[in-house]
């Protein structure tokens, strides 16, 4: 395959939350590296996160592996033990099915860069540890966690 140009991967700002939980994640900015090269089994995000955003809602996966590189700048990582401080080289794994609830922060002037790397688990449910929310890989439609919709 071809080197890919990164110029040409569609940068997509924001996320896919119902309001109002969209709002932390609204600047966030992702380029899915992986679909632009093929990739199936998993992917590849370069995730741009300004000053005052947050990568999503505090969350964890039942069946998909997460794994997070930064590149540039620095973070707080936010997980259920507590803050952590994570620059460029730093990297931090979750184990699916570890209900330790996570999420990236960026509290520096600057915008702060990070590959995000997850296994693409057809059967994975992603649970929000901090709000009542959760949702499917098989459809992506966040719902309430009793499985009611968002109205």
């Amino acid at each position: 395959m071809p080197k890919i140009d990164l110029a040409g991967v569609l940068v997509i700002i924001g996320s896919g939350y119902p309001a109002p939980f969209d709002v932390p994640c609204a600047m966030r900015a992702r380029q899915r590296l992986g679909n632009s090269g093929g990739l199936q089994n998993f992917g590849v995000n370069r995730m741009t996160l300004p000053s005052g955003g947050w990568s999503s809602q505090r969350h964890w996966h039942s069946q998909e592996d997460e794994f997070v590189f930064v590149l540039a700048g620095e973070l707080t990582l936010v997980e259920d033990g507590g803050e952590t401080r994570l620059q460029a080289g730093d990297f931090a794994a979750f184990p699916k099915g570890s209900g330790n609830g996570h999420h990236l922060k960026n509290h520096s002037r600057f915008d702060a860069v990070y590959l995000e790397i997850g296994s693409r688990n057809p059967r994975d449910l992603t649970t929000c540890s901090d709000i009542d929310m959760k949702s499917s890989s098989t459809d992506g439609i966040f719902v309430h966690k009793d499985g009611s919709p968002y109205c």
